[in-house]
């Protein structure tokens, strides 16, 4: 059976698909990671391919099993800093880099892992920044925070 993949363009036979060894197992391996996960990652290895050709089986593996070991470990480097990199952070990195390609600010096809590792180390966590642990600051108190603390104490 023919089937072409919808994200990347590679065109093959499912059974050919099942039986690329590497390509099985790049698939598997981000399958494990479950979820949107999977969708976003082939999305995103599509942003690889040649404008005038398909993506192939070898590549779509190489390029998997490049971002695994960092996905499994859950933290990138990037200009040789570390940065935790838990699935929120790959879902994040993975949608940034489509929404760029789907607003024309990505020059495709892309070459490394590199500019999603940019992404990357930007993400913060759901909107909360992350601090050095010698820069805890307290918060800013606000007018309805403190009229709200007023009111508890008033309550007994």
């Amino acid at each position: 059976m023919k089937t072409r993949c919808p994200c990347c363009g590679a065109e093959n036979s499912l059974d050919a698909l099942l039986a690329h060894e590497d390509a099985r197992q790049a698939v598997w391996a981000v399958a494990k990671v479950g979820g949107e996960m999977v969708q976003l990652a082939v999305q995103y290895v599509g942003l690889f391919r040649p404008s005038k050709t398909a993506l192939t089986f070898e590549r779509m593996a190489k390029l998997l099993n490049e971002l695994l070991p960092d996905m499994q470990r859950e933290m990138i480097e990037r200009d040789r800093v570390s940065y935790p990199a838990p699935p929120e952070a790959w879902l994040y990195g993975f949608r940034e880099m489509l929404a760029r390609r789907n607003s024309g600010s990505l020059k495709l096809p892309l070459k490394s892992h590199g500019y999603l590792y940019e992404v990357m180390s930007s993400w913060r966590g759901q909107g909360l920044q992350v601090l050095p642990p010698d820069d805890f600051r307290q918060p800013e108190s606000s007018q309805t925070l403190n009229a709200a603390m007023q009111l508890q104490g008033l309550r007994r």
